[in-house]
């Protein structure tokens, strides 16, 4: 049942690791997924460097999640929003045909204390693609909790098992996170093309076959799967019907080559705007790289 296991490859940046996912080499999507980053988790002291915030920068084509499970972000974009993100709550930012964004650290900056959690992003199909932009704020007592035989946790968005989430998604897909104790099952339905499950914490075995901490196993289409936990386990499930080949160029996404060259000039000559209440600094373009990658689908 399972295809592919993708491990997370770690990247040091400077005050904590992120462990990247999505893309992948050989699994560069699953449904309308196409980044997928674990931040932490790391115990950070006071007095945190304004560096390892995250700078205003651009993004089209896509809808940025950021999903906690400790500690507190500060997130500040150019339709006017200014919003922390704390543990079971959702940010969700589609950029469409533009927008501009910062994340602060703000909170431990002044107290110190943990950060654990998912930044992902999911790429707009073809007809949403130049929508405008927007942000909205999810608390978590508005999502859809699960708790049963010692599977709990919540639906993040969209559909799933005749359950549906308030956040709002421009196409079919879930996303869904479950806390087991040691010994507990999840069922996960077939009812979408692409499907993967990934370990937080924990070990799990998917349909009898083992997957560490850390690792998504993407899964066979077609038929329900059981996840096992060995030990108490936090899973991230997620997929949905794929949207296409897509060009991923730094924060750009697109199904065209063409107006991911545009994003890059309009970055580069300020045609962007700034975030109203972060306006005085932001991360300069990246070289282009000398030949862009093949689309990912």
């Amino acid at each position: 049942m399972i295809e592919l296991i993708i491990p997370s490859r770690r990247r040091d940046l400077g005050n904590f690791e992120v462990g990247r996912v999505l893309p992948y080499a050989k699994r560069r999507m699953v449904g309308p997924y196409i980044f997928f980053d674990r931040m932490g988790p790391k115990d950070l002291d006071p007095g945190l460097p304004r560096e390892a915030d995250v700078r205003p920068h651009p993004h089209i084509g896509l809808s940025t999640i950021t999903y906690l499970y400790q500690g507190e972000i500060m997130h500040r974009d150019s339709v006017g929003s200014e919003q922390p993100v704390r543990p079971g709550e959702v940010n969700w930012m589609t950029a469409g045909r533009g927008i501009t964004h910062s994340e602060r650290f703000e909170r431990l900056r002044r107290e110190g204390g943990p950060i654990d959690g998912i930044q992902a992003w999911v790429a707009l199909p073809d007809e949403r693609e130049e929508m405008d932009p927007g942000f909205w704020h999810y608390p978590s007592q508005a999502l859809p909790v699960f708790d049963d035989d010692g599977v709990t946790g919540r639906l993040i968005a969209g559909r799933l098992a005749g359950i549906e989430s308030p956040v709002q998604v421009d196409s079919p897909q879930f996303y869904v996170h479950w806390q087991l104790r040691a010994g507990a099952r999840a069922s996960l339905p077939a009812e979408y093309r692409e499907r993967a499950l990934y370990v937080a914490s924990g070990e799990v075995e998917v349909a009898g076959e083992p997957v560490e901490a850390g690792a998504m196993a993407v899964l066979k289409p077609g038929k329900a799967v059981t996840v096992a936990a060995l030990g108490d386990a936090v899973v991230m499930a997620l997929g949905g019907e794929p949207v296409g080949p897509r060009w991923i160029d730094w924060n750009f996404v697109s199904s065209s080559k063409e107006r991911i060259e545009q994003a890059r000039a309009d970055w580069a000559a300020g045609r962007m705007k700034l975030p109203d209440l972060d306006n005085d600094e932001f991360i300069p373009l990246p070289p282009k790289p000398g030949a862009m990658p093949e689309p990912m689908s």
